[in-house]
């Protein structure tokens, strides 16, 4: 964990539901921080600071340009 760098912040586990599975298909090493805490206490979501997702820092780069592509208007991959 020590080279892993937070690049997002989710408060729920379906905002990224879709995600997992792109950064899968990618071979990006990644973690959710926080995801089995607030799978079980999903109201602790801002004392805890949400779900950081993590990956290693020489995936930094290329999992934000997949998280601008994810989020942009065109994608049909965004959950809505």
């Amino acid at each position: 964990m020590i080279n892993f760098v937070t690049v997002a912040t989710f408060t729920y586990p379906y905002e990224y539901a879709v995600l997992r599975i792109v950064l899968e298909q990618k071979g990006i090493q990644y973690v959710f921080e926080n995801e089995m805490m607030l799978s079980v206490f999903p109201f602790y979501s801002n004392a805890l600071g949400g779900i950081s997702l993590k990956v290693h820092k020489n995936d930094v780069s290329l999992t934000k340009q997949i998280l601008d592509d994810f989020y942009s208007k065109q994608s049909h991959l965004r959950i809505v």
